[in-house]
């Protein structure tokens, strides 16, 4: 049992669990809210699946030493992308989400490439195309549309996809959420690829020298990070049948602490899909969860900021407790005698 609990502990996971447990227990003894009305709830879920999207590309480019902000602007640039074409220009609504999807390729292909030819860091850069998409948005919305917001009607098929309301009150898009989950989870644990991922966040320029395409593999996940957040931006102009130019920036930050409380390393190397996927959730019960309590709103963000930084302190030392176990491994292994 105790070399079961070492083992847990070794894990990057572990942090987000722990974090997790200390949530709901402290919303039950301290915020009196009822277990089952907690975990029943439809907000919190909807909120971490449109959340849980986003965070995993996110987390993905933090293991490999990288950052993109620039999704605060594409979530917004999904939905009026799908809504211009679809709602105002009444094309097929294919060509509304075949166009958002375009839009993140682009912007995510800029930010790859900008990344691996120049010297400027990945958070400056999203950040110039956050500030960019921004303006683009909220111009070409107005100059095509005359207005900030736009109405889209989505046929039947892709309200079933990408918009419906499961039982009346979980967002399908939670199906989405989960797919997504195990196949980048299986991507990054069980293929080379997550090898090559974890060797760039460790040391980019040893894993370009062993061989590992550094570049593709950075142009690639920016691009799944752009492409996931207008997809997210998509999904909502379906449910809602509007889009708006603005509403994606808190999905900066929330996704950065969902990442880091799910035991994901700024200085990258470290870190798993399970755990971005636990962390989201936790963040989700944080930020949801507490108008289910006695607790007054106003401490939500102290909760949150005490949560993010025992997070970044646990995944410190269980990096290094998953770095000792190890070294000791290796010295543990008797070497084969020489021969003469």
């Amino acid at each position: 049992m105790t070399e079961a609990i070492k083992s847990l502990l070794r894990r990057p996971e572990a942090g987000s669990i722990l974090s997790l447990i200390g949530v709901v227990l402290f919303f039950v003894f301290f915020g009196g809210v009822d277990l089952g009305t907690l975990l029943g709830a439809a907000s919190w879920v909807n909120f971490a699946a449109n959340l849980g999207i986003v965070a995993i590309p996110v987390g993905l480019l933090m293991i490999s030493g990288e950052l993109d902000i620039s999704i605060g602007a594409l979530i917004p640039a999904g939905s009026m992308t799908t809504a211009i074409l679809s709602g105002y220009y009444d094309l097929p609504i294919a060509v509304g989400m075949a166009g958002a999807l375009a839009v993140g390729v682009a912007v995510g292909l800029v930010n790859g490439l900008l990344t691996i030819r120049t010297s400027v860091p990945s958070l400056i850069i999203t950040l110039a195309t956050l500030v960019a998409m921004q303006g683009l948005v909220l111009s070409g919305s107005v100059l095509l549309t005359g207005n900030a917001s736009v109405a889209v009607t989505a046929p039947e098929w892709a309200k079933f996809l990408f918009g419906q309301l499961i039982g009346g009150s979980h967002q399908v898009i939670i199906v989405w959420w989960v797919v997504f989950a195990v196949i980048i989870g299986f991507v990054l644990h069980k293929t080379r690829y997550g090898n090559w991922l974890f060797a760039m966040g460790g040391d980019r320029v040893s894993a370009r020298n062993a061989g590992i395409p550094t570049n593709r593999m950075t142009i690639a996940l920016f691009v799944l990070s752009a492409v996931s957040a207008t997809f997210v931006g998509m999904c909502q102009a379906i449910l809602f049948n509007s889009a708006q130019v603005s509403g994606g920036m808190n999905f900066i930050f929330n996704a950065i602490v969902s990442v880091v409380v799910g035991g994901v390393l700024l200085t990258g190397g470290f870190g798993s899909v399970i755990g971005i996927f636990v962390g989201t959730i936790t963040f989700a019960i944080v930020s949801q969860g507490i108008y289910f309590t006695q607790i007054d709103r106003n401490w939500s963000n102290l909760i949150i900021g005490v949560m993010l930084l025992t997070a970044v302190l646990m995944n410190q030392a269980f990096r290094e407790l998953a770095l000792s176990y190890w070294r000791g491994s290796k010295q543990s292994v008797p070497r084969a005698p020489i021969q003469h």
